[in-house]
């Protein structure tokens, strides 16, 4: 049966995910939200097709791990007469010819170790979202595989006829498979597959050499800092949500949505942690997109996802060649919720925009016209800061004013008065600081309940939601200021189930939510720390780490019962909360010896 614990191989081309029996389960071609030509993690066969498996005569036991500080995974199959294989799985990234090597290829090195292991491998990708097989040719030493938008090749030392029959052989010498795109490779596989690996863990363990890490909790934020990277586009600078879709967010529920898109949203929180981190040419990469995709915004208007190349239409459909998740379907392919209004995008665009303007380590300093192209945002943020959307819960079958929504069109109009501060642009400074003030008065005014005392979710109403722990953070209100106190008592009160914060508890367009959004208990150990409860805030945010899979990662939601993770999978958002929780809470370095 199909689980969570997996882990995540790329480069910025592409992703794969690789299951605990060694088997590559999920990757899409040619790009992040291509067609899913390993696709068995949303079948319901029993892993027979959609995959890449090496299956061991015998099996005893599975071990497996990543090698320190890289995005490399090692699976060691172990048979029951003293026979152990280990394959080794990678897809190269490396500095070549002044720029980042990162090829639409997977590299699986299959070594003996010991005794006489017989293996079998079975390659079987499928195209048009299940529906179809690759058309298959083969050479002296080579396998093609045609798919629509897509040609691939394999490339090997071993047999093409055990490949292609699937027929099970004594593995007596190292084999290599290259699988990329259609050409040949300027060396022999053993050779270029030894090039790739070793190349690859000198990149990812020099890359992790520059990270900023926390003195605690180091190798958490290491592997998260490595999965932002991974779930980043090299070409577009665009990062997604998560690598999967229609992993649902409970057992046998209907949520499940298609993540691999980049929401506007996550700008904020992915900058703030990628800064924090001090990974600057991904952040910046990253802010180009947002920067480009603002641009290119009719009338200003932005959508709150868009796909990885930065075009808007993400027409959402259920295809019929997959069963789903454990059989929990349907699978849909597209985001309805890019023609959703919601209207905090144009305040997390201009948050994270913001960076661009103030850190000296950004080469060449932004200028005014940047500041007059953001002017355009945050004219839209003020004119819809009281009017109803979707929320960022992209809420499908209500709209209302939601606080969260309104907060972030007064970040626009104040990172924009700060902005314009800092430029010495004096009128553009006082017309974006009387905008804030004006969006704040408003929205303290209509977003307080005062029978409860509390912030309301939304305007004029009584609904509470987790993201009201964020006031502080977005610095709209001070975190001792005793309305936060009581909104955040509130959010505990209401939300809080054991050890877990739910983003809300009211039914919604498909009934109450079941699991918690791992994210927003990251979001509750923030508000505890920053508002001295600094204990119970490590005690939270240990439990979470060890809620992590056995690969250090993390999905979108969480069973509170049993602890099993749900949704989306690997999830940015999460990893992002928890390189933001490690940063606050850590000891610093200063006082660690």
């Amino acid at each position: 049966m199909s689980n969570l614990n997996l882990a995540i191989i790329g480069n910025g081309s592409i992703g794969l995910l690789v299951n605990g029996r060694g088997e590559i389960v999920w990757g899409c071609y040619p790009s992040f939200d291509g067609d899913a030509l390993f696709c068995s993690l949303l079948q319901n066969d029993g892993g027979e097709t959609g995959l890449w498996a090496v299956d061991m005569l015998d099996l005893d036991r599975v071990e497996q791990h990543y090698l320190t500080n890289t995005a490399v995974v090692v699976t060691r199959l172990c048979d029951q007469h003293g026979g152990i294989v280990e394959i080794t799985d990678l897809v190269p990234r490396f500095h070549q010819f002044g720029r980042v090597f990162c090829p639409m290829s997977v590299v699986r090195r299959i070594r003996r170790i010991a005794g006489s292991p017989r293996i079998a491998v079975r390659l079987r990708m499928r195209c048009d979202w299940g529906d179809g097989r690759p058309q298959v040719s083969c050479g002296s030493n080579h396998i093609r595989y045609v798919a629509p938008g897509v040609t691939l090749r394999l490339t090997t030392d071993a047999s093409i006829t055990a490949v292609l029959q699937e027929s099970s052989f004594f593995l007596n010498d190292d084999i290599t498979f290259i699988l990329g795109p259609d050409e040949t490779l300027p060396a022999s596989p053993r050779d270029t597959g030894n090039h790739y690996e070793a190349e690859t863990i000198e990149y990812w363990q020099s890359w992790v050499r520059g990270l900023a890490i926390p003195f605690e909790w180091q190798e958490a934020v290491i592997r998260a800092a490595i999965t932002l990277k991974l779930n980043t586009c090299e070409d577009t600078g665009a990062i997604i949500a998560a690598l999967t879709t229609s992993i649902p967010e409970a057992a046998g529920g209907e949520r499940n949505w298609d993540y691999r898109y980049c929401w506007l949203r996550d700008a904020y929180f992915t900058v703030n942690a990628l800064n924090r981190l001090g990974t600057t040419q991904t952040m910046e990469n990253y802010l180009n997109y947002i920067i480009n995709v603002a641009a290119g915004a009719p009338d200003g208007r932005l959508q709150p996802v868009y796909r990885i190349d930065g075009q808007p239409a993400l027409e959402e459909r259920i295809v019929s060649g997959l069963d789903g998740y454990r059989g929990m379907g349907p699978v849909r392919v597209g985001n309805l919720a890019y023609i959703q209004v919601q209207n905090d995008v144009y305040g997390s665009a201009v948050l994270a925009a913001t960076h661009l303007f103030f850190d000296r380590r950004i080469q060449p300093p932004q200028s005014v016209a940047l500041f007059y192209r953001l002017e355009h945002l945050g004219e839209m943020a003020q004119r819809v800061f009281d009017q109803p959307d979707a929320g960022l819960w992209e809420l499908r079958g209500t709209s209302r004013i939601h606080t969260f929504s309104s907060v972030m069109c007064w970040v626009a109009a104040d990172r924009l008065a700060k902005i314009a501060v800092h430029l010495g642009l004096a009128d553009r400074a006082g017309y974006w600081r009387n905008h804030a003030d004006r969006m704040h008065a408003e929205i303290v005014a209509r977003a307080w309940d005062a029978g409860r005392g509390v912030f309301s979710s939304v305007f004029d109403g009584e609904g509470m939601d987790a993201s009201l722990l964020l006031l502080p953070e977005l610095h709209f209100i001070s975190p001792h200021d005793p309305r936060f106190l009581q909104t955040m008592a509130a959010v505990e009160r209401e939300l809080r189930r054991g050890d877990y914060i739910y983003r809300y508890s009211e039914a919604d367009d498909f009934g109450v939510p079941e699991n918690a959004f791992l994210v927003c208990t990251f979001w509750f150990i923030d508000a505890l720390a920053v508002t001295g409860r600094v204990e119970e805030a490590r005690r939270l945010f240990k439990n979470m780490i060890a809620r992590r899979n056995s690969h250090g990662l993390l999905a979108e939601h969480i069973d509170p019962q049993t602890g099993e993770l749900w949704g989306n999978f690997v999830q940015t958002y999460s990893m992002v909360g928890l390189i933001n929780s490690a940063q606050k809470l850590s000891l610093p370095w200063e006082k660690a010896f």
